[in-house]
């Protein structure tokens, strides 16, 4: 099949099928004699693989590992079990950071009960002053990355 088709098949941007064969988590297709690349079943089914993988918000790092473990299936999977655990406990840590953020968020609720003009919004008048007392410099200190950012598994 050709990248378009298994990129409707496993419903993943060809962006990022290309993305995927670049980072060497998919091997690379043969070529037609037109220079097409030709995708056969064990990419789809390597690249769901990879989509599921990255809906568990496993890195690719992780799924390297992963895929190397897959590919050598008499190796001892005591490196896999280990590598989930770890990424249970990355998880967990992301609840604990998701539970904080959702109780600051209901405190700055709390600020501003009632309809009311802007100016008096205790909302907007809180996070003003968060900003104005905040640190300098890049970056997003307390944000949990990925909590809103309409990430689809298939995206790299």
């Amino acid at each position: 099949m050709r990248i378009s088709e298994l990129s409707r098949e496993c419903a993943t941007h060809i962006e990022t099928i290309r993305f995927y064969e670049r980072e060497g988590l998919l091997p690379e297709p043969a070529r037609s004699e037109n220079n097409y690349r030709i995708y056969g079943i064990a990419h789809a089914e390597r690249l769901s693989f990879i989509r599921h993988c990255r809906s568990l918000d496993m890195t690719l790092d992780e799924i390297r590992v992963l895929l190397r473990f897959k590919d050598a299936p008499t190796e001892n999977c005591q490196v896999v079990n280990e590598l989930l655990d770890a990424h249970i406990g990355h998880v967990a840590e992301r609840i604990e950071e998701l539970q904080q953020l959702e109780q600051q968020l209901r405190k700055l609720r709390e600020t501003c009960l009632r309809s009311q003009e802007a100016v008096h919004c205790g909302i907007l008048n809180e996070l003003s002053e968060l900003a104005r007392n905040a640190p300098a410099g890049p970056g997003r200190e307390g944000h949990v990355q990925g909590t809103h950012s309409g990430r689809c598994s298939h995206k790299h």
